[in-house]
């Protein structure tokens, strides 16, 4: 199996792996390609383009993403329609994002599907669960989403979260470790 397909499974990807450097390569074009897209003005047409291109796959016009922006992968990450990413967010993508319809993120969100391994003798190393944002989700400024979590459809991450354990659908999360706090009147 391709060490991307190991990636995405979740599997531990070991800096010794034989196919590590083809990790790594992906790591520098997206530093490369976010470098020079953050380090100057850009349209909201031409950062859908650049952004298309990094990730490999057209992004709707409907969307828009404010920079700077920051990945260290780029090419595991999914926008639906709709969608707004506000300045300073940074997605680690190698589990795979996945944004559906009419989102919303605050400024400076963090989308991590990385971890390391508790075991001090394999913590140099990666592995990676998938995030899954579902439509109308809202994203507060400041949140961070980790590993392996689903946000449900219309739910609310509030500012400065740290979630940690999937959102139910229709209810506002905060805190850290975020908590539902209550149900949305729908």
């Amino acid at each position: 199996m391709d060490i991307f397909e190991r990636m995405r499974e979740g599997e531990l990807i070991r800096l010794d792996d034989p196919d590590y450097p083809k990790v790594y390569a992906a790591i520098m074009r997206a530093f490369k390609i976010t470098g020079e897209l953050n380090s100057s003005y850009h349209t909201p047409d031409e950062t859908r383009v650049v952004l298309s291109e990094l990730i490999g796959e057209k992004i709707d016009e409907s969307t828009t993403v404010m920079l700077p922006f920051y990945t260290d992968f780029g090419q595991f990450t999914r926008f639906g329609k709709n969608v707004f990413v506000n300045f300073g967010c940074g997605f680690m993508d190698r589990g795979g994002i996945t944004i559906e319809d009419n989102v919303l993120i605050g400024p400076r969100v963090n989308l991590i599907t990385e971890n390391h391994s508790e075991n001090p003798q394999l913590r140099q190393n990666v592995y990676s669960k998938p995030i899954v944002i579902k439509r109308y989700a809202w994203i507060g400024a400041g949140a961070t989403i980790l590993p392996g979590v689903t946000v449900g459809e219309n739910a609310i991450v509030a500012a400065g979260a740290v979630v940690s354990k999937d959102v139910p659908p229709n209810t506002i999360v905060g805190g850290v470790p975020a908590k539902v706090i209550r149900e949305i009147e729908c």
